[in-house]
């Protein structure tokens, strides 16, 4: 639950990264920002795995670069659920969800798989 709760953070923080450093982008609210984070985590979870299966030629084609649509579309897809989350044109949702992907990376990487904080400590031996 704790790894839910703190995935649902981070897509929040970076929803508002993108927000603040996209000019197409805004958010109206802090429930918005959640409500959104909450409808993106879930639409990442059960519709881009379809959509990507499907687009998978297009994918190859491209080398990869089509599934930078499917972020922003799914993007613009969670932007038009909410009144208060407004997404100005393509440009904007291309770099909003490479902004949230980023950042959901970047923390992914430091939380580890069970959402829990991962430290590496290094030891070395005396002698």
């Amino acid at each position: 639950m704790i790894g839910f709760v703190l995935r649902v953070v981070i897509v929040m923080v970076g929803l508002w990264l993108a927000s603040e450093l996209v000019p197409g982008i805004r958010i109206d609210g802090g429930w918005t920002l959640f409500g959104a984070a909450l409808v993106l985590g879930l639409v990442n979870a059960v519709v881009r795995p379809v959509v990507v299966l499907l687009t998978l030629p297009v994918t190859i084609l491209t080398l990869g670069l089509f599934l930078l649509v499917i972020n922003a579309a799914l993007l613009g897809l969670v932007a038009a659920l909410f009144s208060g989350f407004h997404i100005a044109g393509f440009g904007s949702a291309v770099l909003g969800s490479i902004i949230v992907s980023i950042t959901s990376w970047i923390a992914s990487w430091l939380i580890g798989p069970r959402g829990r904080i991962d430290v590496v400590m290094v030891r070395s031996e005396r002698r």
